[in-house]
């Protein structure tokens, strides 16, 4: 009675209870770590919006994830550290040398437990509340680490160099456009989120990483008006268009000296027939008269700027150039509206809508200029668009040459048949999903 008396005096329960003491600050470090990393930095904005200040200290602590993650580890390990320390002393004093065995299965047992699932568990189901909730101690921690961190952070740094990896001190763990997009998508698998929402909503977040080159009508499809065409004739191809707005250009396409706008045109005309008193009046009319200064963008301008320019110039019609000046094609406001809402057609329009049913063998028939953007918006396929805009692009692009009719590829996990061509134009395609155990390489 006398040794266990001894064994159980008061420095045992002061060492049973630092263990006790520090296992529940490393719970705490572990679900600190999981609610502030997990956490929504929308739904906290909206808190501190409402006058949550956790939610503030939460956005302000989350700021600088390098020294926040850096500190929370630091603290983390410390504990942990402590903890198998003074439990191996504690078991080697009550069961001598077996005790280092008997003390690592039991701090591993609890430190897993009670450590580490179960606080991040917690704090994994209730993100937002719990980095509310432990926004400011962390915040307090962090400060009192920051000289130690910052040496870390000079040593790991210095290492990664050596390896010849550089880590951007000033990039954000936390990017609000991958959580809305994961977000949707995940919403959109579940069924929580239509896909046409998901569709319309990516879109608009996708406007920064596209360019006017990407979704712009080519040069060769664009309706354009010689400006030596006698008037009359002018005026009867303006009335036969279904456009709003023609470019004018004179000696060759490449020269574009305006824009025609046919209710400009019409008043025009109306006005030089009502004065004149004479309808032969319209055989002498100017075009250029009225035609507006074109307009002209690089190609190379991302569709976010592109949109804030047309409503800053209160315009929405622009001929797209090159780096040499050369004449691509043209962009309308239009066009970039149907990035996000998908495609915008009217009583004027002559163009179908394409229609993708597939045949009884699962095969689509698309045109050539299909960009790959629409068909895996309509299909939810994943063509990759990084070294073509069209279908009939990608094509040509893995096959190196221009493919003739009736020939048959397979890349990217998809079966491509050319269905026709002119000239040197793919103009149909028929496409189908391969096999999950198919080859990618080209037939």
């Amino acid at each position: 009675m006398d040794d266990a008396a001894t064994f159980l005096d008061a420095g045992f329960w002061i060492t049973a209870a630092a263990i006790v003491a520090l296992l529940m600050m490393s719970a705490f470090f572990s679900g600190s770590e999981t609610a502030l990393t997990a956490s929504s930095r929308a739904k906290l904005r909206a808190r501190a919006d409402k006058g949550d200040a956790g939610a503030e200290a939460a956005l302000n602590v989350t700021e600088d994830s390098e020294r926040l993650i850096g500190a929370i580890l630091l603290g983390n390990n410390v504990v942990n550290i402590l903890s198998a320390s003074l439990a191996t002393a504690l078991f080697t004093r009550l069961l001598g040398s077996s005790g280092v065995a008997l003390a690592t299965l039991v701090m591993t047992v609890l430190v897993l437990i009670f450590s580490e699932v179960l606080p991040k568990t917690y704090a994994i189901s209730a993100p937002e509340k719990v980095a509310t909730a432990v926004a400011r101690p962390i915040s307090l921690v962090t400060t009192l680490l920051s000289p130690i961190v910052a040496v870390v952070r000079l040593i790991v740094r210095g290492l990664l160099r050596l390896l010849g990896l550089r880590s951007d001190a000033n990039s954000h763990m936390f990017s609000i456009q991958e959580e809305i997009a994961g977000a949707l998508s995940i919403g959109a698998e579940s069924g929580t989120v239509q896909k046409e929402d998901r569709d319309r909503l990516l879109g608009a977040l996708d406007l920064g990483n596209r360019t006017n080159e990407e979704i712009m009508r080519h040069r060769s499809e664009i309706e354009m008006i010689d400006a030596a065409t006698p008037p009359a004739d002018i005026l009867n191809a303006v009335l036969a268009s279904p456009h709003t707005r023609l470019p004018v250009y004179k000696d060759e396409r490449e020269n574009v000296v305006g824009v025609v706008h046919a209710k400009e045109l019409l008043r025009a005309v109306n006005r030089a027939v009502r004065e004149s008193g004479d309808p032969a009046a319209v055989q002498n009319f100017d075009v250029m008269a009225v035609a507006m200064k074109p307009y002209f963008v690089p190609e190379t301008s991302p569709l976010d700027e592109q949109m804030r320019e047309f409503l800053k110039r209160r315009t929405h019609f622009a001929l797209v150039v090159d780096e040499y000046g050369s004449l691509r094609g043209l962009i309308t406001l239009e066009d970039i509206l149907e990035e996000i809402v998908g495609e915008i057609s009217d009583e004027l329009d002559t163009e179908a809508d394409p229609t993708l049913t597939p045949s009884p063998a699962g095969d689509y028939t698309v045109e050539g200029g299909m960009t790959i953007r629409d068909l895996n918006r309509a299909l939810d396929w994943t063509l990759p668009d990084d070294e073509a805009n069209t279908v009939a692009g990608l094509v040509i692009h893995m096959a190196q040459s221009i493919p003739e009719q009736g020939q048959v590829f397979s890349f990217h996990g998809y079966r491509f048949e050319v269905v026709a061509r002119r000239d040197n134009r793919i103009t149909k395609l028929r496409i189908r999903p391969l096999a999950a155990n198919a080859g990618s390489e080209a037939g």
